[in-house]
Order: C-alpha cells, then structure tokens, then sequence
C-alpha cells in the first residue's frame, strides 16, 4: 500500500493482479485498485474531477481525465473517507499509475489539487 497527503487529504491506494485476458486477439493483464480517500483537514471538501496517467511496460502512457470517480463526486466532511475501486487492462505484466483529483474546499471556495501517489501494477507471476 501507499499513501500520501496532500494539504489534509490522505491517499491510500493497493493493488490486485486480477489474470489475464484476451481482447482483440492479444493478451492483456487485468489489474484493480483500491482507493481510500481521507479528509483529515479541518474543511469539508468535494472530489470533482480526476486524471490519470497509466503507464504501460510494452505502450506508451494513456492519460485518462474524467468527472468524479466510478461516477460520484464524494463530499467529505472532516474525519470521513471514501473509499472505492477500479481498474485497468495493460499490455504487460508490469505497469504504474499515478495522478490527481480536483476538489473543492467548501470553506474557501478555492479548488485544490490532490496527489495520487505512483502505485505500480505487477504480475506475481513475472516478479523474481
């Protein structure tokens, strides 16, 4: 697990090699995450939108930009989390993702942006 923080907001992601697939005649690596968001600030604040950047062993790097995450955009109170998971397909055994959401501090009105920490994504099966 990793975990950063960021102006109050802390980030905890961990990962799962979930098997292979194939899709569209070749093999892809299935891959989930699992994100906790904590406000540990002393404001409320609101997740609007998300970027990514998935980066790929064998391709070069997608960057996905999105509303909210798994469609909610999670209003936090201090003291709450929000937590939630996802995933991704890759072309290799080995990849990374790193990132950031855009949120709102309901006592500023100011936008803030806060740092996913770089997780890697791995195949147990790959690793020495």
């Amino acid at each position: 697990m990793v975990s950063q923080i960021t102006r109050g907001i802390k980030i905890s992601v961990s990962t799962s090699f979930e098997g292979t697939y194939f899709k569209n005649y070749r093999i892809q690596f299935a891959f989930t995450y699992e994100i906790t968001i904590e406000n540990q600030s002393k404001d409320s604040v609101q997740l609007n939108t998300r970027h990514w950047e998935i980066y790929d062993s064998l391709n070069d790097i997608e960057i996905v930009d999105g509303e909210g995450v798994i469609g909610k955009k999670p209003v936090l109170k201090p003291g709450e989390k929000h937590t939630y998971s996802s995933g991704c397909l890759l072309s290799s055994p080995f990849g990374a993702m790193r990132g950031h959401y855009n949120m709102v501090n309901f006592t500023t009105t100011r936008t803030f942006k806060v740092v996913v920490p770089t997780f890697r994504l791995s195949a147990p099966f790959a690793l020495n």
